[in-house]
Parts: C-alpha cells; structure tokens; sequence
C-alpha cells in the first residue's frame, strides 16, 4: 500500500495546528514497527493479522494527513507577507513566520520561546491584560506600536490580534502591518499640500480648524505668527453667495458637508473681511471625512481657489461688492473710455454714467481732480500703485468722501490702462469727525476747548488775511464761593448757564472758549470795527447783570475782562492769552465787573509781581520781615486789651511793601504757609519777651491763612511754639477768614477743637465780607468775630454800613461770641459802636501797627488813654 498526499476532501481545521514533535514522531514509528511484526506473525491467526495490516495501513494514512497539514500550515503561515507570530496567554511567542524573521532581521530560536518583550521592550508588564480583555469579547485587537529589529533600529507597526488554539492551547495570532511606507507616504502629502497652489482648510466637527496650508494663509492674508483659528474667526467675516447677498453659516460648504456627509462640489463664495474691508471670491470643494466605524463625519477638507480677479469686471462682482460699498473702474489712456461698475457710479452720483475721465472726476472737488490725475499719471510714468481719500458731492447735494486704490495695467505699453477700486467712507469720515469735534469741545458747556481755541487761534495769526484778532479773556468773579457753599454740581451748573450767557452776548462775531475752570475766552476780528472787542465786553458784562438762582440762594455772579489785540499785543497765541489774562488780573483787582485792555503799563505791573514773588521766596530766609503790634482797645475805658499782629516786609531791592501788595502773592504760591508759621512763632517769641520784661502775658492776634489751615498739623505746630516759649494757650488768638465757615467736613471741627482744648481764642476775621455760612458758623467751637473795616468807615452816617454793623452785633449777641471792630478812625464811629453794645476795636484813632519797644512802652502806661496822638 503506497502513501499519497491526502486528497481535498480530507478534513482539516485550521483553528488547531499541528507542530512537529520528536517524541511522538518516535513513539509512531515504535507503533508502525509493532503492527507491521503483528501483521506477518504467523503465530497470529489470519483474521487477526488481517486487522493488523488494517490497523497500519489507517495509522500510515493518518500520519502522512498529519505531515501533510503541517507542509500545508508552515507552507500558509510563511506565505503570509506581514510579521505573524503566535502568542501564549503569557506573552511567549510560540510561533514566528519567515517574513516576521525577515522584519525583525533576527534567526527563529531567538525569538520563539520568549517573551513578546524581544521584540518590543517598551511594552509594559501588563501589556496582554487589555489585549485579553478584547479578545474575550470576541473582539480583534488593534495597536500601533514601535517595534525594534536585531540590530536596535525601531520601525512603526499595526498589529492586529485573535484568538487562536494552537496545539489544543488558548493562544493568539499577531498580525503586524509595517507602517514606515505609511508615514512616509503620510509625510509626503503632507508636503504636496504645502507647496500646491490651492488653499486646503481642514475643520473638525466644531468647525475648528486644525491644519490649514500656506496657500490658505497667503489667499487669507494671514502673516507668520499670527493664529489661523483667531484670524478666521467668523465674526471677523460676512459670506456672500454668488448673487450677493450675505450667505448664514449653515449654508457655507463646509458646514453643509459635515451635515450630509456628502462632497459640496465647485461652489462659488465671496468673503469679506470686517475689519480690513476688503473682499476675496473663492471657489470651494468640501470632503467630509469619516472615523472608522462612524457613519458621520468626523471632520472635512476644503479645497479652494483664490478667484477673485476673474469675478473683477463681472455683474456678480459688482453687486456682492456693493454689500461693503466698494465699487470697480477702469481707465484706457487710449481712447480715454472709462468703465465703472455699478456700486462704483452708485457712489458717486452723476446724472449719467460717466465715459471718459473728465466725466468721471466732475463729482470730486477741484483740489481732489488735481490729485486724483497726477496720481494715475504717476501711476503710468512709475509703475506703483497709488491710494488716496478724496471728497466730492452727488447730484442730488450729498457730500460723500471716497477711498481710491489704482495701479497701471501693463498690457499694452502704447495703450496702458489704470484700474482700480472706489469705496465709500462718508460714514468713516463722519465717525472721525464726530471724534474730532468731541475732541475739540468741552464737554461740560459744548464749547471749544482749550486745545481747540489755540489750534484755532494760530492758525488765524499765521493767516496774512485774519490775523488782526482781538482777544477777550473772561474770568468768573466770585465763582469759587458758589462751587464751595453749594457743592460742584451747583458749579458746574453755574459754568453752563455762564457759557450760554457769553455764547447770546457774542453770537456771531466770535468764537467762545472755555479756557478752563472759571476762565473762558473770546476770538473775534478786529479788522473792519476796531472796537468790537470793547463793545463784546460791554455785551457780556451786561450778560451778567442778572444774579443766578440755586433753589433758595441766589447769587450775584460778575466777570472780570481783559483784552489784548494782535499783532500790538502779541503775535503768537500764548502770548495774546498772558497779556490778555494780565489785563484781566488788573480788573479783578481793581473793581470786578469791568474790562481792561492791556498796556504796556499792566505789562510793567506783571513784571513787578514777578519779581515781588521772586523776592518773596527767599524773604524769610534772609530775615526781611517784621511784626509790628497794633492795640486792640477797650471801647469803654480806652486800656489796651490785647493786639494784632501785623506783618511788614522791606527788601533790599523793592524797598518797604505794603501787606496787600505781597499777601496775596504768597497766598497764590503757596509761600503763606512758611510766611504764617514764621509770623506764629515771632508773635510768640514776643509776648515771651514781653513777659519776661514784667509785662505780663499779652494776648497777640495772628492771621491764619486758609493754606496754613487746611494743612493736617496746624495744631500740633501751635502746641510745639506755645511750648517752645512756655505760654499758655490764651496768649494766643488765631484769626480765620469766613472761607472755613463753608469746609465743613470732620477736619475742620476736629482742628478747632484740637486748637480750643490749648486754650487758643479763636476769631473768624473780617466777618460779612464773604459769604457768611452762619449755619456753619453756629456749630464752630469758636470765642468771637471781627467786624471788617469795610462796614466800620461807613459809619454811623452810611445807612447800609450800619445797617450790617447792627446784624453783626445782633448775631455775635445771639450766639454769645464776642466782637472786635477794625478800622475805628474817629470818635464818631467809636461812641457808634459802643452804644451798639461792641466791647473792643482797633484803629488809628488808637494807634497804628507799633513796634515791639513802643507797644511794651504803651503797656507801661496803662492810665495814659490809647490814642494816635
């Protein structure tokens, strides 16, 4: 009996695969040996030879149907062209095929029979419990990995996993794709998309984009460093679709591909930038793509052209163009035809459409066509493109500004033609406009501001034909009582009405200002009526003869006016505006509610403050004050009761000054403050020596400015002099103006009763020149008031002084304070105040400011009656 190949019909299954075994291979032929001695044994009867050779011709069939599959297996297993290896459940590789020897370049020994890590060493401990876990479910594992060959080099792979019996084990069949062609055909389309010239966007499901080629980012006009996902925001664009009008987001074809899941094919799509105006036509083709086992897509790639120039001279361009206002035009230097496009004609307005150049520019202003020729001039002679904003007007009156872009078109030397685009900015231009006259208006009173009228002002200067202007220089007089009592709201109500009342004084023969604060100014011409800026001054103060009204109060408001004139008075406007503000000072302190014209003479008077406030700064330190003492007097009784101390100042280049020559200075510079804390410490410095001399402690009166009192540590500087010189706090009365009567606020009552716990008597000086807050004036811890010299030389024959005088006794009366008059120059006015009931006062029919010597000798005389002579 011959041994054949066993024929097709034998069964066989590949799920269990037979492997060579020498041992069994040994105990077959030990097998066949037996039954081939039973089989010719005549001791053995011929029925059980017979089933002797049966039984070794089945085991010589089955054995060669064994050896058969395993040719047929090996010859399958090494046929395949990809890494196969058969694992146990313990990672060991039982099997290996030729092509995974070949791949991993190693012999069969060194890999069967080990760990699964030979081939990969990364592969964590736990590895086979995932691909376990998969498998269980009747599932197939897949995995990319990096696996590495003999020599160490590593090469990617896809391994696919399944369940497999080998030799009657549970095992698994590894299938492992290589992938290095993979990803470096991945690498190279990758690659053709960056050079191709077609832009390439791919978005995901969110409409994010995660890649997008230069080509999408030159068509775009986005630059290096910036971030494609920000610059192609949506909200930077408005899509049009081909017959212009504005495309929803849905309807673009990316979107309606991710939607379908079907190619959007050729579409054409005008996008417009927002923010840099400027419109692109692109036709589009959108893929979506899908995830294995999704049955909706997980992103889409869109191919695009940048055909904007095709769709330039066309009907569709035109109107989607309209959309953003841009219009197209060409020019033939030929035949000088000229073609505009719809929206272009659109923004310019003709009666009819233009056809040569001329016609075209006629709706420009003439400086404009000059403009706008020489620029295509230049642009033909040069080459390079030219962008201008021109302005002209429509048919129907419509002023309109433009944006024109152009370039020469090359194609025929001897013909060029230039083209371009024309968009409308009115609304831009009126937006800038807006700003700029927010920029030249206060916005408190909607006058010119102060950048305004000087820009303004030097341009007239500069202007042969306007330049002989007159300037009026105006200042609120009083304003600072009415922002202070009433509070700034109550202030700038005042600075409004006060505006519109200049603005109805001028109306139009000038221009009005407000110069800042309190301060407003007024341009006006001066060449056909010089005394136009006399009779505008006259018309403003007589604006301000009417007092204003805040609820209950009322108040009586005047303007200070000065006046300068260019060229006399300057000829640039800083100059015009000092000259004039010092002619305005002069008017303030002369009279208020008048106007003074500048001279040369006011000019020389703002030299000599200059100087007196050069010289002041330094006078304290070159020791160039002194006091003199002035007696205030029992009225009754004439016996000195204490005294002011009144400050004097001779310098070694202005001689002797006067104190209302130099105080206010001081008060404007601020140098009151070092000025009053000297006056403070020699006014007690002398009453320190008075005493010593066995004159006892004389109370001395010093005048406190509102700087000195407004400063934190007024009180402590009184307690630190009244210690310096060991005095107690009643050697001292400090004089306030009634301008702290209106700050009230928790400093000022905590100031007075910090000074009133040192025994410091405390007096509101001139009482009923200002505004006399007497609701403030009741909660002050204050000892008394001074009845101002301005009432007192009235009296007792001025009905209105006296009548001032009794309401200031009345009130001192009432709130139990006590009263000192200034200025008694006569016995008239003494017996007046004293049947008025005023205990004490001062003036020349006493004494003037005497010096410390002759006030000790007057305090050595007390029998002798005070007296000026």
């Amino acid at each position: 009996m011959s041994l054949q190949p066993p024929s097709v019909d034998t069964p066989w299954t590949g799920a269990s695969t037979p492997q060579a075994d020498p041992a069994a291979a040994e105990s077959a032929e030990k097998l066949r040996q037996s039954l081939l001695r039973a089989s010719t044994d005549p001791a053995l009867d011929q029925a059980t030879r017979e089933l002797m050779t049966q039984a070794l011709d089945l085991l010589q069939v089955t054995t060669a149907q064994k050896d058969w599959a395993l040719l047929r297996y090996r010859a399958l297993f090494d046929a395949v062209p990809d890494p196969v290896s058969v694992l146990a459940e313990d990672g060991t590789v039982l099997d290996l095929n030729k092509a995974g020897m070949q791949a991993y370049r190693r012999g069969r020994e060194e890999i069967v029979g080990k760990n699964i890590n030979v081939l990969n060493p990364e592969l964590p401990h736990d590895h086979m419990g995932p691909v376990w876990e998969t498998l269980n479910r009747g599932e197939t594992y897949v995995i990319e990995v990096t696996n590495m060959r003999g020599d160490g080099t590593r090469f990617p792979v896809e391994v696919h996993s399944a369940n497999f019996i080998f030799d009657g084990r549970k095992s698994l069949v590894a299938v492992a794709r290589d992938l290095s062609g993979r990803h470096e055909a991945e690498l190279r389309y990758r690659e053709l998309m960056e050079v191709i010239d077609k832009g390439i966007v791919v978005q995901a499901q969110d409409s994010s984009i995660s890649y997008a080629n230069r080509a999408a980012m030159r068509i775009f006009g986005i630059g290096e460093g910036k971030r494609i996902a920000e610059e192609m925001d949506l909200e930077r664009w408005r899509f049009v679709d081909p017959h212009g009008r504005e495309m929803p987001t849905e309807d673009l074809p990316s979107q309606r591909a991710l939607a379908t899941g079907q190619v959007v094919e050729s579409q054409l799509l005008g996008m417009y930038h927002r923010e840099h105006r400027q419109l692109i036509w692109l036709t589009v083709t959108s893929v979506p793509q899908f995830a294995a086992g999704s049955d909706r897509p997980s992103q889409v790639t869109s191919i695009f052209s940048d055909v904007t120039a095709l769709k330039r001279d066309s009907a569709l361009f035109d109107r989607a163009q309209s959309l953003a206002h841009i219009g197209g035009w060409e020019w033939n230097t030929g035949d000088d035809r000229v073609y505009l496009t719809d929206e272009a004609v659109r923004i310019l307005g003709p009666s009819t459409t233009p056809e040569n150049l001329e016609q075209m520019l006629a709706s420009l202003r003439e400086p404009d066509r000059r403009r706008f020729r020489g620029a295509m001039q230049q642009a033909i002679a040069t080459g390079e493109g030219f962008d201008l904003e021109l302005q002209g007007s429509r048919m129907d009156g419509h002023p309109f500004w433009i944006r024109v872009i152009g370039e020469a078109e090359a194609t025929d030397p001897a013909t060029p033609r230039v083209t371009g685009t024309l968009q409308d900015i009115s609304v831009d231009k009126r937006a800038e406009e807006t700003l700029r006259i927010q920029a030249r208006t206060d916005p408190l009173t909607g006058l010119m501001n102060r950048d305004a009228v000087l820009n303004d002002l030097g341009a007239r200067l500069i202007d042969p034909v306007h330049s002989r202007v007159a300037l009026l220089y105006i200042d609120l007089d009083r304003f600072k009582t009415v922002n202070d009592v009433l509070g700034h709201s109550a202030g700038d109500e005042l600075l409004m009405r006060a505006a519109a009342r200049i603005q109805g004084a001028v109306g139009t023969e000038g221009l009005v200002a407000r110069f800042g604060g309190d301060e407003f100014l007024v341009v006006c011409d001066a060449t056909g009526d010089p005394a136009q800026p006399e009779r505008l001054a006259d018309a403003v103060l007589a604006a301000f003869a009417d007092s204003f009204r805040f609820g209950k109060d009322e108040f009586s408001i005047t303007a200070s006016i000065g006046i300068s004139r260019a060229p006399g008075d300057g000829v640039r406007p800083q100059q015009l505006i000092q000259n004039a503000d010092i002619a305005m000072y002069d008017s303030k302190h002369r009279s208020r509610n008048g106007w003074q014209a500048f001279t040369p003479e006011l000019a020389r008077r703002q030299q000599d403050r200059l100087q007196i406030e050069t010289q002041l700064r330094r006078a304290v330190d070159n020791q160039e004050f002194r006091l003199v003492y002035q007696p205030q007097v029992d009225l009754r009784r004439g016996r000195i009761v204490a005294a002011e101390a009144l400050i004097r100042w001779e310098n070694h280049q202005l001689g002797e000054l006067r104190p209302d020559l130099f105080i206010s200075h001081a008060e404007t510079t601020g140098d009151i403050v070092r000025i009053g804390s000297w006056v403070l410490r020699e006014a007690c410095r002398q009453v320190r020596q008075w005493q010593d001399m066995g004159l006892g402690v004389v109370r001395v009166a010093v005048n406190v400015s509102y700087r000195q009192f407004a400063n934190d540590d007024l009180a402590e500087n009184v307690r630190a002099v009244l210690d310096e010189f060991q005095l107690p706090g009643s050697a001292l009365e400090l004089e306030f103006t009634e301008r702290v009567l209106i700050e009230d606020a928790p400093a000022t009552l905590k100031t007075f009763a910090e000074l009133r716990a040192l025994g410091v008597m405390l007096t509101i000086d001139d009482f009923g020149e200002g505004y006399s807050a007497l609701n403030y004036l009741r909660r002050l811890p204050i000892h008394g008031l001074k009845l101002s010299q301005l009432f007192t030389e009235g009296v007792p024959n001025n009905r209105s002084d006296v009548a001032v005088c009794q309401a200031v006794s009345a009130i001192a009366r009432s709130l139990g304070l006590g009263l000192v008059a200034e200025g008694v120059e006569s016995e008239a006015q003494r017996q007046f105040l004293l049947q008025l009931g005023v205990p004490v006062g001062q003036g020349f029919l006493f004494a003037p400011g005497l010096s410390p010597d002759e006030f000790a000798s007057r305090l050595r005389s007390p029998e002798e009656r005070v007296s000026n002579g």
